[in-house]
């Protein structure tokens, strides 16, 4: 197969056929699941038992074995290791062909409650929840789409270190609503999850997750890692909650989008030219008119249109021009100034990726969008400066140091938790031998004329 798209090809040599399997969607865990369009690497392995006696018999009986390559790489023949062959980046790109990118990047941007409507659930992986792989969750940032993380997922899938322990999962949000009500929705997400794939709470990788975030992604990344008490609710309001003349479903709401509490199973966050202190792309006219079109979801604009009525002795938001993402990433805005000065929760660790265009001074650089003096923020464990566009997710130097930051995640990570395997070296999974998760047995006789046997 020809690829086209992606600057790497990924495969791995070996015996079998290597096929791109769909999925079929089961019960629907709340707040994650399989994506529906998601392809899988699997091989198709024929096992043919002692195939002399059988030739000699006059008939060949054989079993077709499935192997996806999240569960086995390898197979025991014969008491010897022998690699699959898998198919990792032809697998990606089947899956990303056809795609309705523009659909989802720029619809979701412009209509509120585009996603509502077309998916089940926001928060979505490519494979079964893997109880012993720790979750990656990449939030992609303004009039974009988890599409967007195809080179990075390819090279990080690309590595067998990565791929064996860790999983990929991608949040979708509509990006020209509020910032405040999208990482609402993303901290739903991820605790929900965690509650229906690990209700006893026994699954360390689980609680061990990284979440990724690139532009506008990345502040929804930090609303999931900090305690803000009543930060943000003082700085919009000059009444308590109860006291707020408003009706009880715009106060529920107003409540969870501003108390703000860290999710417990997230560990470490990766900014990715992130606007800690606004955008300056978005402080333009054009930008501005932009965000006028934006048509927000219903019960925000309800909100809206309650805090409309409410005078300055109420809040500080009256006469506000707009409530969308691009006037909260707007330099100066109010939820800017109150998440800047917020800081990350005891106990995570953060790590900046900041692009810079050109060969200049990198303190008074930018990358097209955001300024270095936006996307730097005290606090971190490390700062990498990449020399690229704001669209760097796809930079190889960005990808290996996300790579360096997982791997030393895992590390740190496997001093808390039992059964840890080696990093380097890590020896494949194998396959016994019996049959597979998805077997068809045949026979065939040797004159070619094929019949059906059984099916496991």
């Amino acid at each position: 197969m020809e690829v086209d798209g992606l600057d790497a090809r990924y495969r791995q040599p070996g015996i079998g056929a290597p096929l791109a399997a769909g999925t079929t969607q089961g019960t629907l865990s709340k707040g994650f699941q399989v994506a529906p369009r998601v392809k899988t690497p699997v091989t198709a392995f024929l096992r043919i038992p002692d195939p002399r006696r059988q030739l000699a018999a006059g008939r060949v009986s054989a079993q077709l074995e499935l192997y996806p390559s999240s569960e086995a790489e390898a197979v025991l023949i014969d008491h010897q290791h022998v690699p699959l062959e898998v198919e990792y980046t032809a697998t990606l790109a089947y899956m990303l062909d056809g795609m309705p990118v523009w659909e989802f990047e720029f619809g979701g941007f412009l209509r509120g409650s585009l996603l509502e409507q077309k998916v089940p659930s926001r928060l979505v992986a490519l494979e079964p929840y893997r109880p012993d792989r720790i979750p990656v969750v990449l939030v992609h940032g303004t009039a974009s789409s988890a599409v967007r993380w195809a080179e990075m997922l390819n090279d990080l899938r690309g590595d067998p270190r990565i791929r064996d322990h860790f999983q990929f999962w991608f949040f979708s949000y509509e990006t020209g609503n509020p910032i405040p009500y999208s990482a609402m929705l993303l901290r739903d997400a991820l605790q929900a999850a965690v509650a229906s794939l690990d209700p006893s709470g026994r699954d360390t990788a689980l609680h061990e997750m990284v979440v990724i975030g690139h532009s506008q992604g990345g502040l929804l990344t930090k609303l999931t890692a900090v305690d803000t008490g009543a930060q943000f609710w003082n700085a919009a309001f000059r009444k308590p909650p109860d006291e707020l003349p408003v009706d009880p479903e715009t106060r529920d709401l107003l409540t969870q989008m501003l108390f703000v509490k860290p999710v417990p199973s997230v560990k470490r966050l990766i900014f990715i030219a992130t606007p800690h202190r606004g955008s300056y792309v978005a402080g333009n006219r054009i930008s501005q008119f932009v965000a006028s079109l934006v048509r927000l979801p219903g019960n925000i604009l309800r909100g809206v249109l309650t805090l409309g009525t409410l005078d300055s002795t109420s809040t500080a938001l009256a006469g506000q021009e707009g409530f969308g993402s691009v006037y909260g990433m707007t330099p100066g805005s109010l939820i800017i100034r109150t998440l800047a000065a917020t800081p990350i929760a005891p106990g995570i660790k953060a790590h900046s990726i900041i692009a810079v265009r050109g060969d200049g001074a990198i303190e008074t650089g930018d990358d097209g969008v955001v300024e270095y003096q936006s996307a730097h923020i005290e606090g971190v464990e490390s700062e990498y400066i990449v020399r690229s566009g704001h669209s760097t997710q796809s930079d190889p130097h960005t990808i290996a140091e996300v790579r360096r930051i997982l791997l030393k995640h895992w590390a740190e990570s496997c001093t808390k938790c039992q059964g840890c395997g080696p990093l380097d070296g890590a020896a494949p999974r194998i396959a016994s031998g019996s049959p597979g998760v998805c077997a068809l047995k045949y026979g065939s006789r040797l004159a070619g004329a094929a019949s059906m046997a059984n099916q496991d």
